[in-house]
């Protein structure tokens, strides 16, 4: 750099800050420190040390004027090529270079505050904080100052306890160290570190010195890989921290994974890869396991486990078989292959068996399933897609349905948006809308067995390729073993019947069949005639038969026509004709019994029988013939119907009469029946009075009977109520008596007292007061005789003299005359 010599020469420097003074003629470098002020020489110039290139450059005074390097509390410096007496300039003077440890690392634990010596690198690094799921990677640098100032390091342990703060391994003495040796600072240890001289904390890929541990929750495991090639799995809950020479596997940024999750009708595949021995059973490398959820619901991954995936899926899922279908299954050992129905789940061992599934050929398909398209356009797909997968072993299918899996596995997808960033809790969350329960849509029409559906009134022969045999009869469904087929039958068309253009089917029509033919036979004299017949035909006896014949169509009609040919020529056309139908039914179904039942035609090659027949038709092939027949038959018609109707003439005219004379007859009756009414009707009218009047007396009679018993009991009533009041006055006499005797007595008794008393007066006033007391006592014994008069019906004067008769109060009683 050029710099201008005419500038300002003076130095001057504050606290705080330092500069590299170069002196040209001798080489030396002096270190000036602040607050200082210096002149430089001419010789003096400014320089600062480049860390890249590890030379002094030359600069101005600007920029050759440095801060102290400072590292506060919590932090450290990491200081290369310290000196070796371990002092640093000294502050406010220009200091000379000392000697230098070059090459020599130191690291100084804050608060430190220093100038640098000319030559020396320094970095400031904050002191490193750990939660208790992280950690840090330390590697030994320099075993000997290590080991010497292993106890310097800053160190502040998880727990305040001094005793736990013992038993952490970093506060322990130095443990035998070697050059470039990795150790792990664990959080779960130490909440705080600051290395030593000797250890250097190492920066992961993005620089960070502090790493992060895997926490595992429950249901969780991670994997981790040693440099020695050995897999180490750990379950959750956990905090892992790996050795130092472990790294985590990490799959799409995870490295942390979810246990898999089985039931009973999911499994998963593994093969040994390393022998172990588990509930006392041995197993060896190579061997092969299928495990499912009825041994073990969760199922975490081992180091001697290796997953046996065929494409993309890890779980083997049952496939859900409905009553009346199956799914067809190998074993790859044998190379049987099995049905399987329903109704279950079905999970197949992998180790021994796989779904397979059976590709029809397109006759097969016609044959099979007539008129449907859609199942011949999916044997189609299938048999391409078998074509496409020739280069495997076995044509697998998908083990379960691709939205199966979504419902039922942890994908991927999931796995990563199951494990968010950010602390998530346990909660309960309730939807404020209905949610519909959990549903499966199964679609299994053409993904298992072969699958017939014999309708009413079919069956259909199976054949094996080992030759066995057997007859299905609907209404059933029958699903197809894997090496079965269905016996083709070939049935002839047209009417009349012929080969020309025959129907494969393998479908048997076993009851109320309908088979219709021309049959064309000829009369004794050589007259043609074609009979039009239907058949109702049923397939009877061992079923085992019904398929003996191929074409039974073709069977029935020539042995039919040779039979009806033969009895037609025994008549004559005109015998023929004039009772064809019967003939035809006699010949062919025999003549009917007593009951009107007929017997029938069987087949014992076949079980057919045929139980009734339908004649549509019958044609003369002479046409003079038939004309000459249906004038004869005409003329005869013609004389039929005039004898019919003379006849009905007569049966009318007799009809005619014979109701005249029932008319009368039936007038005579209603007359006679009148009279004899009429008499019944008087003579019933004369009971009705004679009863009437009979009836009257006897309620007259019973009237005065009963008025006779009222009066009767009416005087006893009054008997016994004159009784009752006679007693009642008997008794009401008896207490009056009782009464008025008490009274006479108190009478008496007052009279006495009013003597004693009037004794002492004179006697013209004892008369007066005698008289005027007989007088009182006169009134109120009449006041009290006066029921006694009215009981017996005399004055109460009366009563009362007869009572005071004798007595000196008699003389009260009498009349007073004028005068006196």
């Amino acid at each position: 750099m050029n710099v201008n010599p005419n500038r300002e020469r003076d130095l001057v420097l504050t606290p705080n800050e330092f500069a590299y003074i170069s002196d040209q003629t001798k080489g030396h470098v002096v270190t000036y420190v602040g607050p200082f002020k210096t002149s430089m020489a001419n010789t003096d110039r400014p320089v600062i040390f480049d860390p890249k290139t590890k030379r002094f450059k030359n600069c101005n005074l600007d920029e050759s004027t440095q801060v102290f390097t400072a590292a506060p509390e919590g932090w450290y410096v990491e200081l290369k090529n310290p000196s070796i007496d371990g002092k640093q300039p000294n502050i406010g003077t220009s200091n000379n270079s000392p000697a230098l440890q070059i090459g020599r690392k130191v690291n100084l634990p804050g608060p430190i505050f220093f100038a640098l010596w000319p030559g020396q690198m320094v970095r400031v690094t904050q002191g490193h904080y750990l939660r208790s799921n992280q950690y840090l990677v330390v590697r030994i640098y320099d075993e000997g100052e290590a080991r010497k100032n292993w106890a310097q390091a800053v160190v502040k342990p998880q727990t305040t306890h001094t005793e736990d703060a013992e038993k952490t391994p970093i506060t322990k003495p130095a443990p035998d160290l070697t050059m470039g040796q990795h150790m792990i600072i664990k959080g779960t240890e130490v909440s705080f570190y600051i290395p030593p001289t000797g250890v250097e904390v190492v920066r992961d890929q993005n620089g960070n010195y502090v790493r992060d541990a895997v926490t595992l929750e429950r249901l969780e495991y991670c994997i981790l890989l040693d440099e020695s090639g050995n897999k180490r799995y750990i379950q959750g809950p956990d905090v892992v921290f790996p050795e130092p020479t472990e790294m985590f596997i990490a799959k799409n940024g995870q490295r942390k994974y979810r246990a898999i999750e089985l039931n009973e009708n999911s499994g998963i595949y593994l093969k040994v890869i390393a022998p172990y021995t588990e509930n006392g059973k041995n197993y060896s490398v190579g061997d092969e396991l299928f495990v499912t959820g009825k041994e073990q619901m969760i199922y975490f991954p081992r180091p001697e486990h290796a997953l046996i995936k065929y494409g993309d899926h890890e779980i083997y899922y049952a496939v859900a078989i409905p009553p009346g279908e199956g799914r067809y299954f190998l074993n790859k050992t044998t190379g049987k292959i099995t049905l399987q129905t329903g109704p279950c789940m079905f999970l197949p061992d992998p180790r021994e068996n796989i779904i397979v599934n059976r590709v029809l050929t397109e006759k097969q398909t016609t044959l099979w399933f007539p008129n449907n398209q859609e199942a011949l356009i999916f044997n189609r797909k299938l048999k391409e897609q078998a074509e496409k997968e020739q280069t495997q072993d076995y044509y697998v299918p998908s083990p379960a349905p691709q939205a199966q899996k979504k419902k039922q596995t942890f994908t991927e997808e999931q796995q990563q948006t199951s494990l968010p960033a950010g602390v998530v809790g346990d909660e309960i969350s309730r939807t404020t809308q209905f949610t519909p329960p959990r549903s499966i849509t199964l679609n299994s029409k053409y993904s298992g067995a072969v699958m017939i559906d014999i309708w009413t009134g079919y069956a259909v022969m199976v054949v094996s390729k080992t030759g066995e045999r057997k007859v299905i009869v609907g209404p059933k469904t029958y699903l197809l073993e894997y090496d079965e087929i269905l016996q083709t039958i070939e049935l002839s068309t047209g009417t009349p019947k012929t080969d020309d253009n025959l129907i494969r089917t393998v479908y048997l029509r076993s009851l109320h069949n309908k088979v219709s033919d021309v049959v064309k036979a000829e009369t004794k004299d050589f007259c043609e005639v074609d009979i039009t017949l239907s058949y109702r035909i049923n397939f009877t006896g061992e079923p085992e038969k019904w398929f003996n014949v191929e074409n039974y169509v073709k069977f029935l009609t020539d042995h039919l026509r040779s039979v009806i040919r033969n009895a037609v020529k025994k008549y004559s056309v005109l015998d023929f004709y004039a009772d064809s139908i019967a003939l035809v039914r006699d010949i062919i179904l025999g003549k009917a019994s007593e009951d009107g039942k007929r017997q029938g035609r069987s087949f014992k090659e076949n079980g057919m029988a045929i139980y009734d027949v339908e004649v549509l038709d019958i044609n003369l092939q002479n046409i003079d013939i038939q004309d000459l027949i249906s004038t004869a038959k005409h003329s005869e018609v013609k004389h039929q119907i005039a004898l019919e109707t003379q006849n009905r003439n007569l049966e009318f005219t007799q009809k005619t009469e014979e109701i005249q004379r029932q008319m009368e007859e039936a007038k005579s009756q209603t007359t006679q029946a009148i009279f004899d009414l009429r008499v019944q009707e008087i003579q019933k009218q004369l009971t009705y009075r004679l009863t009437e009047i009979e009836g009257q007396l006897k309620t007259e009679s019973e009237k005065l009977k009963g008025t006779l018993e009222a009066q009767k009991f009416e005087i006893e009533i009054n008997s016994a109520k004159l009784e009752q009041q006679k007693a009642t006055q008997e008794l009401q006499m008896v207490f009056a008596q009782k009464l008025l005797e008490q009274r006479l007595q108190e009478m008496k008794a007052e009279v006495d007292a009013v003597v004693k008393k009037a004794q002492a007066v004179s006697p013209d006033l004892v008369a007066a007061l005698q008289a005027f007391g007989d007088k009182a006592l006169a009134e109120r014994m009449a006041e009290s005789m006066a029921p006694l008069s009215i009981l017996g019906g005399k004055s109460i004067a009366e009563v009362f003299s007869n009572l005071l008769k004798g007595t000196v109060l008699e003389h009260a009683l009498k009349p007073r005359q004028l005068g006196e």
